[in-house]
């Protein structure tokens, strides 16, 4: 079979970038469960908080469950950010804070819950005062009265059987990173919506909340706030394995040609080398580079480069996608990649800077001050360091000028920053393997801890920025990197 890298094939082929613009038959299809997901969608649990980095699969994970909840005729409500904007506005007093939003949570859920439902029932918001934010006996209630429905299609009608029986509710609770700043007054109203989550679930025990969180988002949160330790214990965090995220590669290239639906444990279970039969005739089999990347696995290659995020896959893939698309080529192969790795490295770059930007606002002297000098590159040592030549990096470049979080008036000093470029995966841990390199993100048990800490690693700068901080010297970056072990 041929591929032609239109636009349309492309997408199809790889994703979109974003879960929740992508169509959702073809992401049911092509969608692969990580160990996360059971976590996430567990029974029975009244609060799951997922976090995690911004591309790493938290809507596609809720968009998903939700597509499951409907069709096993569960009442499933969505809530985004622009259902909440008038929402407890004022973060001058905490208590009132968490006032409004249970009061205002409560009647977003009720009038959502009434329309999914399909009943029409004008003098609902005086009768939902009396239950004293008892959401499910309002509901069940109301749905046990006389009521007039204005659209009761077979499916509302199974939704409300279910509900009858089971006083399930869940509730979904997605992006609330958008317009992000890291102002106080933002830590604050996050915070208190969490804690108004769990009292609304403690007051009606068959909700079931799901919120996903931007991990930057929920360290500022759990980090000034102390009354979010009573829920960490329902802190799920989005991780990938490199296999994962290749079978994920995998399953959408198979379903795209017309191969049966693989499931998650056979495409688990493989070898790297087994699936990476899959890859045709999508993609050449060996990627040519230089120096340890020299006839390599082509998937090898593509899984050293992305930061264990679905997204990065995708951004790489659709790049040398239409790059081939370009060339007139029906395969995507090695000056496929070398021609777009550039590009693929600035969006990684700017991308990190957005989504950290209101952590640190200068994040972006600090990232590009990172290149290597002169005599690293003549030397070959850039973007390599023991934890003291990391930290005099650092230094060096607070010498040109300080550095501050936001809401903190004392400058950071060496080690905060170190340990904020390894929280933000700019730098990784590693360590040789032979000819291979195992490297080691931030752990997730790891993510509080606010100082730096060398547990006997060495430290280097993730490959997917390399090409941002070096553009003159593209295909020599090779010579620098080793491949990750599989």
């Amino acid at each position: 079979m041929t591929i032609q890298f239109s636009e349309y094939n492309i997408q199809r082929l790889f994703g979109h970038e974003a879960a929740e613009d992508e169509d959702p038959a073809r992401l049911r299809e092509y969608y692969f469960k990580s160990s996360t997901y059971d976590q996430v969608v567990a029974g029975g649990l009244p609060l799951r908080i997922l976090v995690g980095h911004k591309g790493i699969g938290k809507s596609a994970l809720f968009q998903i469950a939700m597509a499951e909840d409907i069709e096993a005729h569960r009442l499933t409500l969505s809530v985004k950010p622009d259902d909440i904007l008038g929402i407890a506005g004022d973060t001058s007093d905490f208590m009132n804070v968490l006032r409004a939003w249970k009061v205002g949570l409560t009647e977003l859920l009720a009038s959502k819950a009434l329309t999914g439902l399909g009943v029409a029932d004008e003098g609902w918001r005086d009768r939902l005062k009396s239950y004293g934010g008892r959401l499910v006996d309002f509901l069940r209630h109301t749905l046990e009265s006389p009521v007039s429905y204005v659209d009761l299609t077979a499916t509302k009608t199974a939704i409300s059987k279910r509900f009858l029986a089971t006083s399930e509710i869940t509730i979904y609770i997605d992006d609330l990173d958008r317009g992000w700043q890291s102002r106080k007054q933002d830590i604050e109203r996050i915070s208190a919506l969490l804690n108004a989550v769990r009292d609304i679930a403690n007051d009606n025990r068959s909700l079931r909340f799901r919120v996903a969180l931007r991990s930057d988002v929920y360290f500022l949160v759990r980090t000034s706030d102390e009354s979010t330790d009573k829920t960490e214990g329902s802190v799920i965090w989005q991780s990938w394995t490199n296999h994962e995220i290749f079978a994920l590669l995998i399953k959408r290239i198979n379903t795209f040609l017309g191969g049966n639906r693989p499931i998650n444990d056979t495409l688990r279970d493989q070898s790297q080398g087994a699936l990476a039969a899959y890859l045709q005739p999508v993609f050449e089999p060996r990627f040519l580079g230089m120096g340890n990347w020299s006839n390599i696995p082509t998937h090898r290659m593509m899984l050293s480069l992305i930061r264990k995020r679905p997204r990065d896959l995708v951004k790489l893939c659709t790049l040398a996608g239409r790059d081939a698309k370009v060339l007139g080529d029906h395969m995507i192969g090695t000056k496929n990649f070398n021609r777009v790795l550039e590009n693929y490295s600035q969006g990684r770059i700017q991308d990190t800077i957005n989504e950290f930007k209101s952590e640190l606002p200068d994040i972006e002297r600090l990232l590009f001050g990172m290149r290597p000098s002169k005599r690293e590159q003549t030397t070959r040592q850039g973007y390599f360091y023991t934890t003291t030549a990391l930290l005099s990096k650092i230094g060096n470049i607070r010498e040109q000028g300080a550095f501050s979080f936001s809401g903190r008036r004392d400058d950071a000093d060496s080690k905060e920053l170190a340990n904020f470029l390894y929280k933000i995966n700019f730098i990784t841990a590693r360590k040789d393997v032979g000819e291979f390199t195992e490297r080691k993100y931030f752990e997730e048990s790891r993510y509080l801890q606010s100082r730096f800490a060398d547990f006997g690693y060495d430290w280097e700068i993730h490959p997917a920025y390399r090409w941002a901080l070096q553009p003159n010297d593209i295909l020599n970056i090779f010579l620098q990197i080793k491949p990750s072990s599989e």
